[in-house]
């Protein structure tokens, strides 16, 4: 399965896929010469249509913009495109399309959101719309992912000479930012999960010596704790209207909490301190 946004509405990469039996879904610009002149004229023949149904979003916090919840209505009809004029020799492409509306976006919200997914996968009722949507609002997950890689691997900066060297620094930033991305993800899906789950003993232990300047308790603090006390290392404020921690703050308070955990762990052996 492959998850495409707005830059990907190309019909020649869609008959590729197609062709070659891939399953793509991607999403449609509304304006936009080529695949997206014809797909704007099915926008409002779509509207004109009943409404399927509705699903709800979770909606991540988006700079000033707080999470939230989102109500979508949902349209969807099986097409055939017709090949973009100039190039009369590619051949029709069967396609389904799914639009979903927001349809009572909070005032705060910039704009509604609004989606016109195609989809290489047949769409034979609402469960399957809805599906679809989901699938393709996973790519939230996928951008942050992408952040932590550019933004704190800095993977777009590495001059290593040859590709194996690259792939092999790939392998290893990959895993360090899907540990971020899975932190940041626990931290509001389960909040209450003891930290000792994702931490060990000698880091959170450290982070709380280090923050509290007392020793730490016998019992670990819940993990969303945690993640704070990693996050306040790396610039996170915490207050009121702040949220929870983003990747940004967690990076780089995972790189002070390794500094403050190994000179624990040394303090620990020195004075021979009780673990």
């Amino acid at each position: 399965m492959t998850l495409s946004d707005r830059e990907s509405d190309i019909y020649e990469y869609l008959l590729a896929a197609h062709q070659q039996g891939r399953d793509v879904v991607l999403r449609a610009r509304e304006k936009k010469r080529g695949l997206a002149d014809e797909l704007h004229q099915l926008w409002p023949h779509l509207m004109l249509g009943p409404v399927a149904g509705s699903c709800t979003l979770q909606v991540p916090r988006r700079g000033a913009q707080p999470a939230r919840t989102a109500e979508m209505e949902l349209r969807f009809q099986a097409v055939t495109l017709a090949p973009p004029a100039g190039k009369p020799g590619l051949a029709a492409l069967p396609v389904w399309l799914v639009l979903a509306r927001e349809t009572a976006p909070p005032p705060e919200a910039k704009q509604p959101l609004e989606w016109l997914l195609l989809s290489s996968v047949p769409v034979a009722g609402l469960a399957d719309a809805i599906e679809r949507v989901q699938w393709y609002a996973v790519r939230w997950g996928i951008e942050v992912f992408h952040r932590v890689l550019k933004s704190g691997c800095l993977i777009e900066e590495r001059r290593l000479g040859t590709a194996d060297r690259l792939e092999a620094c790939l392998a290893i930033d990959a895993v360090v930012a899907w540990r971020i991305h899975h932190l940041t993800y626990l931290g509001r899906a389960t909040p209450e999960l003891p930290c000792t789950a994702v931490f060990a003993d000698d880091e959170w232990q450290a982070v709380v010596a280090f923050q509290t300047r007392k020793p730490p308790p016998q019992q670990p603090p819940p993990l969303r704790d945690m993640i704070r006390a990693v996050a306040r290392l790396g610039g996170f404020l915490g207050r009121k209207g702040d949220g929870e921690p983003g990747t940004e703050t967690l990076w780089r308070g995972l790189q002070r909490m390794d500094d403050i955990a190994e000179a624990f762990r040394r303090f620990q052996a020195i004075y021979k301190l009780p673990p």
